[in-house]
Parts: C-alpha cells; structure tokens; sequence
C-alpha cells in the first residue's frame, strides 16, 4: 500500500505511522511547576539527539483542541529544567497511571505513587524507583510547522545533560547491563515490549570485513 501522509489517506482503521518506527524509548519526564506542583508524563517519541553537548530531547503536542501547551513543556520552557527518568519494566505499570489527563494543579506523581527524590544540579525531582535519571537544563524548542490548518502543534523540547544518576544495581563490571535494566519501549498502537533478549554485533573494520 502507499499513502500520501499530509492526506492521511490510508484507508486504515488507525494511522500506523507511530507503528513504523519501532522500538521507541520510553521515558518519564519530570518537570517542576512555577507553582511548585510536580508534573511527571510519560514520552515515547524521546530519544538522545547529541553527545557534543550530551543532549535529549522529547517531542510534545498542545493540548487537544486548543493551542496551550503540555505540562512537561511548559514547565521545561518556563522554568528551564527537567528531568529524564529511565523506564524499566518495574515502572511500567506507574508510567502509564501518569499518562492521566488530570489538571496542572494536580500532581501525575502522586496520581501514580511515584516517591520522587531530590536532583543535584536541577530542581525537579527524580523518580526514586527508576534506575537512571538525566537532569538537563532546558537549551531549546522548535515548533515544528502543521501540515494543515488546525492540525495539533507539535514541539522538539532539546535539553542539554547535566546530570546522570546510574544505580549500581545495573551495573555489571562496569558496564550497563541490559538484562538487569529491562527497558520497556513503545510499539504503537497500545502495545509496549521489555527488552530481555540481547545479541553483539561487532561492526566492520575495513571494506573487506563488510563483504
């Protein structure tokens, strides 16, 4: 099949786009109100975007039907800080409680039973039970044009690493060890999978080695 995707003329009970570009990190961003409330929201379309400065990024839409952006971004973007918390398979189930639509005066981490520690170099709290957590500071945010009129707003919310926190408990001989960390990543639709099953692969050194 081929669709023309600024038509969304698929045919298709749902757009697959989001399914196409599979497996997608999950991570849990935590921000901190000017009013002091803790926003916790879960992001799939998140990745690392830079090592020169260490940079992430998380992609938001404004709200449903109106132009008012979400809380993470805001929050980055007013108060220049947030944090980036590791999704792994013993979060799973709090990560997406704190997927709620609930008011910006209402926190997502207490919504979830999220116990949440204090950062080192940014205000909003970390999440105590993820593993890893990447305090960034707020670099930059690109409003991505609509396709068409009307269509929701998305931003790229870019935030330079300041901070990471890496628990012992998944580390083995001083590497980051997978099997101990179970990420879980977004598949599209509802549909999510942990990372259990790890292989190497060791890249090519010269033109003869890749034949």
């Amino acid at each position: 099949m081929f669709y023309d995707p600024r038509k969304n003329d698929h045919g298709l009970p749902r757009d697959p786009f989001k399914s196409l570009v599979i497996p997608r990190p999950f991570g849990g961003i935590s921000t901190l109100g000017l009013d002091g409330i803790v926003n916790v929201a879960p992001y799939s379309h998140f990745n690392i975007c830079s090592i020169h400065p260490h940079a992430v990024m998380f992609s938001a839409g404004s709200k449903p039907g109106t132009e008012r952006r979400k809380d993470s971004q805001r929050n980055a973007e007013d108060t220049g800080e947030f944090v980036v918390n590791f999704v792994s398979y013993d979060l799973h189930q709090e990560m997406n409680l704190s997927s709620a639509a609930v008011p910006a005066s209402f926190s997502e981490a207490e919504l979830a039973g999220l116990a949440t520690i204090p950062s080192t170099m940014v205000r909003p709290p970390r999440l105590a039970k993820s593993p890893i957590h990447l305090e960034c500071k707020h670099l930059m945010s690109v409003v991505l044009p609509c396709a068409n009129p009307g269509d929701e707003r998305n931003s790229l919310v870019i935030g330079q690493v300041v901070g990471i926190h890496i628990s012992d408990d998944v580390l083995t001989d001083g590497r980051l060890d997978v099997a101990k960390l179970r990420p879980v990543a977004r598949l599209g639709y509802m549909d999510y999978a942990v990372i259990d099953d790890i292989f190497q692969m060791a890249r090519p050194k010269s033109p003869e080695q890749a034949k």
